[in-house]
């Protein structure tokens, strides 16, 4: 069973509650469709309900039986109006700033979220990854003990074999303490979604003292972070990304590592090198990339491309109500 397969099966179990605030778009709509008639999901949309029955009248999708709800005619819009001015009031908003933020459907899914009304959500189809994480970050918060919120992807290669990428999606300096966090939310996700145990590599150009430069110094002091605050989790850096994969090569360049030669999870020193080595894994070597997955929250919020598939909507579904 291939792993976009598995996480069906996994959902199916679960029978998680997930909310859509972009309903009024036409791949959501046909990826809520499967997932509810496969039993993979309770989906909630959000949205004007006319304009969502157009819809899927239009395209033949019969949406019975599906929770449609708009923020403004919810019972709940005045409650969580109040709940979002005393979270944001010392910031500067206001009582109606408050009330229009509200409006916003990724706000208000964040509020489902938050209060338990839904298991997790799903958005970014239509939305920036800002705009979602704004939402997210705001009113869902962090979880305990991490300091920032970031991303990750499954690439699962042609062979079947399942790795984590991170940070590709989210934050394009991160520092050391950013790295650290990214590291273990990412063995946390690897751990959790592919069910073996996370072996970390913080990948650099340099391997073990092969070269000096500040960026270098940077991987050393994350990993050093990472073994006094998670000294449970395999972890080895810095390591060029051969020593970390290649076993032949990780023996030769970092003997005796636990990680070199063996590593799962790869944690990338900047977003540039995240981004673009998923995507020529993606493109070159044929993998499927799964995300990007938002790790770091309190409770499950997932954004999506916005060119993404319906497959990759339904994926990614499935992966937010695994984590619930």
């Amino acid at each position: 069973m291939d792993i976009s397969n598995k996480f069906k099966e996994m959902a199916k179990l679960r029978k998680k509650t997930i909310v859509f605030p972009e309903s009024e778009e036409e791949r959501i709509l046909k990826a809520v469709y499967i997932l509810r008639n496969e039993g993979m999901v309770t989906p909630i949309l959000l949205g004007k309900k006319d304009t969502i029955y157009t819809l899927a009248k239009q395209l033949a999708i019969n949406l019975d039986g599906i929770m449609i709800s708009n923020p403004i005619e919810s019972e709940y819009y005045p409650v969580w109006v109040d709940k979002y001015y005393e979270l944001r009031k010392q910031k500067g908003v206001t009582s109606d700033q408050a009330r229009e933020t509200l409006k916003n459907v990724l706000f208000f899914a964040a509020f489902m979220v938050r209060e338990g009304k839904a298991d997790g959500a799903v958005a970014g189809s239509v939305n920036t990854t800002g705009d979602v994480l704004r939402a997210a970050i705001q009113v869902v918060g962090l979880a305990p003990e991490v300091t920032v919120v970031s991303s990750s992807f499954l690439m699962v290669l042609p062979n079947g074999k399942v790795l984590t990428f991170a940070d590709c999606a989210v934050i394009p300096e991160p520092d050391p303490e950013q790295l650290c966090s990214i590291a273990i939310s990412s063995s946390k996700i690897h751990e959790r979604l592919v069910q073996e145990e996370p072996k970390v590599a913080m990948l650099s150009f340099s391997t073990k003292g092969s070269a000096e430069h500040p960026r270098v110094d940077k991987v050393v002091e994350a990993t050093e972070m990472i073994r006094k605050k998670a000294p449970y989790l395999k972890v080895d850096g810095e390591l060029q990304f051969d020593a970390a994969y290649v076993e032949s090569v990780g023996n030769r360049k970092s003997p005796g590592s636990p990680v070199a030669g063996k590593a799962n999870v790869f944690i990338f020193p900047d977003l540039d090198s995240g981004n673009i080595c998923y995507k020529i894994t993606e493109r070159l070597a044929g993998a499927e990339a799964l995300g990007p997955i938002i790790q770091g929250l309190n409770k499950p919020y997932n954004d999506l491309s916005r060119g993404c598939s319906v497959d990759d909507i339904i994926n990614v579904a499935c992966i937010c109500s695994i984590l619930s």
